[in-house]
């Protein structure tokens, strides 16, 4: 069995400033604090986008702090609030691919590859995923063959029916849909931006993301053209890859409800 651990949507902002009244950093610090206690036999963490609210170079100094205390190593994608540029500066071991995108693979052990995907489109709250990003994650997986993957994204391919949230998910995903059809490797599907605990299956691959670090979306199919937040707790998910399954315990950290045996 191989362990690692997810978090996503960070949101960091310059040291001293809140977002929307919460402090991103001294809930990550948190986050850390908790996978060091009790997940220090995972293999990595993977976070999967929006590491800056909006993307500042400061922002990006106070997380590499803050991750370079997690006892494990850690990976990361990139998201619409991010800055390419800035992350660069900042985490320059980071991978990119030959057109600058933030893409690579991650041998996650198991006999299964990760592959990791950016979706950023600068400006732009909605992502993307052209034909250059497309045209590598076919070669890529050709080149795997039939070895297991799974996919790390930022933004879904897909409508969770958030009204707003599916305004800016990816934007006409038929370069990613082409990429991975008739692919029957695809174990899972990894991603970020919702700022929820969601889980399901799209084309016939399984799929989960999980609350922020940050701040919330909260559930409602009814608001238009504003995202509805909240301040519902943070989480990270424990994710358990073995040969024939993969299973995600999604850890609510900063909850401190009495435990007790049944």
């Amino acid at each position: 069995m191989q362990k690692f651990i997810h978090i996503t949507d960070t949101h960091f902002v310059p040291p001293g400033n809140l977002l929307y009244g919460l402090n991103p950093i001294d809930r990550l610090a948190l986050c850390v604090a908790d996978v060091n206690r009790n997940h220090s036999d995972a293999a990595f963490a993977i976070l999967t986008g929006d590491l800056a609210h909006k993307g500042e170079p400061e922002a990006y100094a106070a997380l590499r702090r803050e991750l370079d205390k997690l006892v494990i190593p850690y990976h990361l994608l990139v998201g619409n609030h991010d800055d390419r540029a800035h992350f660069h500066a900042t985490f320059p071991e980071a991978k990119f691919d030959e057109n600058g995108f933030v893409q690579y693979t991650l041998d996650m052990g198991e006999g299964v590859t990760g592959v990791c995907l950016d979706t950023n489109e600068p400006g732009k709250p909605w992502g993307t995923f052209c034909d250059k990003r497309a045209a590598w994650l076919k070669a890529t997986l050709d080149r795997l063959g039939d070895r297991p993957v799974i996919v790390f994204i930022h933004h879904p391919p897909f409508k969770v029916r958030i009204r707003r949230m599916d305004d800016i998910s990816l934007l006409e995903p038929k370069h990613l849909v082409a990429a991975l059809e008739g692919r029957r490797n695809i174990r899972h599907m990894f991603f970020g931006h919702l700022h929820r605990p969601v889980a399901g299956s799209w084309r016939g691959i399984p799929i989960s993301t999980l609350r922020a670090t940050s701040h919330q979306v909260a559930l409602d199919f009814v608001i238009e053209g504003r995202i509805p937040g909240s301040h519902e707790p943070p989480a990270y998910g424990v994710c358990l890859l073995e040969e024939d399954q993969m299973i995600v315990h999604m850890h609510d950290y900063l909850d401190r409800t009495n435990t007790f045996l049944l």
